[in-house]
């Protein structure tokens, strides 16, 4: 393909982002938000008849591909967007993409409601999720054998503990994988040495642990209060991502999501308004 032809496809790529009909708006992404973004589709929906909002999950990084390659109106992010990935969307668009903070969450770790542990530091959490603490003796528990649970690296929380709780290390080899937040959940659940994480919404049936950033410091609960607060270690924005400003059926969703009524659906579901 020639350099015109190559120019000529991407600039009709950026000029038509979806396949999406007028009045649809896609929105791809986050697992942590799908059912957050479910809510704010069907509230939207029922207030705007005729409108279509199309919502499938998949991961954050997967929602930032098809943003990409031009398959989704919206990417949900449950992480900032890498530089990586705003300049690959420049190459294509023209644009690094546009960040809309829509929610609050604490990114909470969950043990088995038999754990007797409460409480762990972020250093504590960081030698059982790097493998280099392999029993919960070690860290206040039971002699028991530590069970770890993961995401999947197209996760965004993924990303998030990697480098907010691991300093950018490797997970253990140990840690089993698995697809999405709701999964993490149910294996805690059944797991009595089990632990996992994700967001603030999915810890029902399980125990959230406390955190404090350092051994001799207050833990705190992934509460609203502390969430907005900052007091909670592991707090973070959600995203939704645009390839451009937000304009047309995209912006009157965003508008919705961001607005008292959006917001209220935030604390319904469980995560934790912007303000």
């Amino acid at each position: 393909m020639t350099r015109i032809s190559s120019l000529a496809a991407a600039a009709a790529l950026a000029l038509s982002p979806t396949l999406a009909r007028a009045g649809t708006v896609t929105v791809k992404g986050s697992d942590t938000m799908v059912i957050l973004v479910q809510r704010w589709a069907e509230a939207y929906m029922k207030a705007h008849p005729g409108a279509k909002i199309q919502v499938t999950g998949g991961g954050s990084g997967t929602g930032i591909a098809a943003l990409l390659n031009g398959t989704t109106d919206i990417a949900d992010a449950s992480r900032p967007m890498k530089e990586e990935e705003k300049q690959k969307l420049k190459q294509v668009s023209g644009e690094t993409g546009v960040e809309t903070a829509v929610a609050k969450d604490g990114v909470a770790f969950y043990v088995n409601d038999a754990n007797p542990l409460n409480q762990l530091t972020v250093e504590q959490l960081r030698d059982l999720y790097l493998g280099d603490v392999e029993r919960w003796k070690a860290v206040g528990g039971k002699d028991a054998p530590v069970v770890l649970y993961s995401r999947e690296n197209s996760s965004g929380t993924y990303v998030f503990v990697k480098e907010e709780v691991l300093k950018n290390q490797d997970y253990s080899a140990r840690a089993q994988t698995l697809p999405g937040t709701a999964a993490v959940v149910n294996a805690v659940a059944k797991e009595p040495n089990g632990i996992g994480y994700g967001g603030a919404a999915y810890a029902k049936g399980v125990k959230e642990l406390k955190v404090s950033h350092r051994a001799g410091e207050e833990a705190f609960s992934p509460t609203k209060e502390n969430v907005q607060s900052g007091k909670y270690p592991l707090a973070r924005n959600l995203f939704m991502y645009t390839r451009q400003k937000p304009a047309g059926d995209v912006k009157a969703f965003i508008d919705f999501c961001l607005s008292p009524e959006g917001q209220a659906i935030v604390t319904q579901v469980g995560y934790f308004p912007l303000r």
